[in-house]
């Protein structure tokens, strides 16, 4: 027997035991699950970042069980089962892959974006475009697959400098509304589009921005870290030190990360 085919009969059958003998798992239902998996998946999101190939594994295993948990629940109410569940994503793939399973041909991976979409506008009858897209994402998430989505049916820069020319003139209205010290909505909606625009371009680029200011956001926290470690050490708080005693040990926590930045 395949011995992945093994693994995953071997987790039917744990799961199986689990709902018949264990009082948690025999409590559990669809909707008590669904905070539990998204603190998974941002687990796993965490795991990626990080590199942790390890911890990756890990979190993807976590992953898995839920879907085999969430399929028994089903199952037991006589909605579908894990087959059902396994059948459904290979259905669409098929269906999504006529380069592969038909006579269409492809060059190149935008082209393949471009024909899932009108594919799942034509075959699947989403109504919009950007239907697909989960109203519960984060922002920046959001707004690249919005925007990713729309390049796939043709709605989009022609180029990246076009795209950076739009997140220029959306820089020069957000400095113009601060001058003048307009209401706060106008700024939010200024700020926004801002956002808006450098996530667009960010695809032209090869950037993910929500994985970018993820990265940003551990690469601050740990220089800052780094900070406090050091003010520590000389018996001090960070809340007494002055900005440039804090700049000067910022410096140097670039300098220990990596020697070839701190000189820009």
């Amino acid at each position: 027997m395949d011995k992945r085919l093994e693994a995953f009969k071997r987790l039917l059958d744990i799961m199986d035991d689990l709902r018949a003998g264990c009082p948690w798992d025999k409590k559990q239902t669809i909707e008590s699950l669904r905070h539990l998996t998204i603190e998974e998946t941002f687990e796993l999101s965490e795991a990626i970042i990080a590199s942790d190939y390890q911890d990756v594994k890990k979190e993807l295993g976590d992953l898995i069980m839920h879907i085999v948990f969430y399929s028994k629940i089903a199952d037991e109410r006589g909605l579908f089962d894990i087959s059902d569940v396994i059948n459904s994503i290979c259905d669409k793939l098929i269906v999504r892959h006529p380069h592969i399973y038909g006579t269409e041909k492809v060059e190149t991976a935008e082209e393949v974006l471009q024909n899932w979409e009108k594919i799942k506008i034509k075959k699947e009858g989403n109504r919009s475009v950007l239907g697909g897209v989960p109203a519960g994402l984060p922002p920046l998430l959001k707004a690249y697959r919005m925007t990713d989505k729309a390049s796939g049916v043709g709605f989009d820069w022609e180029n990246k400098d076009d795209c950076w020319k739009k997140v220029l003139e959306e820089m020069d209205e957000l400095q113009e509304v601060v001058r003048n010290d307009e209401t706060k909505e106008r700024k939010d909606e200024e700020f926004g589009d801002l956002l808006f625009a450098l996530v667009n371009y960010s695809r032209f680029i090869k950037v993910n921005a929500d994985d970018a200011l993820e990265h940003a956001n551990a690469k601050f926290k740990r220089r800052f870290t780094y900070i406090e470690d050091r003010a520590r050490e000389m018996g001090r708080s960070v809340a007494d030190m002055t900005l440039d005693e804090m700049e000067e040990l910022w410096q140097k926590a670039k300098s220990e990360e990596n020697p070839e930045e701190s000189r820009t």
